[in-house]
């Protein structure tokens, strides 16, 4: 899911790497062109390698971390249909907010957790959180701002995952 986030970063690595080994391979010394290029790939690889673990641990364990909040919530019903997102936007620290809002429905003060996932435009996912609206009274509207965990960037959407009142 986020092989694509972690791809496109290998690739501008990788495209790096390579920018540097060609400068090296103009300098006339042909012998050390093979060596430098083979040190390269081998540089971009490991960087590559090393970026998609970092990338695709951080969502795990943030992914593990939303299941384990929803799975505490004693007597949620589900109400995916009662919330609402705003427009993504990015934070001053390069990490991805929208607004959620929530519609308690009930006759009786509610609070409400939502899953959060952010994507890309392809619905790759790149991060997930969990957000609490605490005591929504009944017939109102509560709002929070969910936040990534780390800095996400190109075109970022927000989807509701799950949403449980209780």
């Amino acid at each position: 899911m986020a092989g694509r986030w972690t791809r496109g970063a290998a690739g501008a690595i990788l495209a790096g790497v390579v920018a540097v080994a060609a400068a090296g391979c103009s300098d006339g010394n042909s012998g050390n062109a093979s060596d430098a290029a083979s040190k390269a790939a081998s540089a971009a690889s490991s960087a590559a390698s090393s970026l998609a673990s970092k990338g695709g641990d951080a969502l795990a364990s943030a992914s593990a971390e939303a299941r384990q909040k929803l799975s505490g919530v004693k007597n949620g019903v589900q109400a995916k249909g009662d919330v609402t997102l705003g427009t993504p936007a990015a934070a001053s620290d390069g990490k991805a907010t929208v607004e959620v809002s929530a519609k308690n429905t009930a006759s009786a003060a509610k609070s409400f957790a939502v899953q959060v996932n952010f994507t890309d435009k392809h619905g790759n996912l790149l991060d997930v959180t969990v957000v609490t609206l605490k005591d929504v009274a009944a017939g109102s509207t509560g709002d929070a701002t969910a936040r990534s965990h780390r800095k996400l960037t190109g075109e970022v959407h927000a989807v509701v995952n799950a949403a449980l009142r209780y």
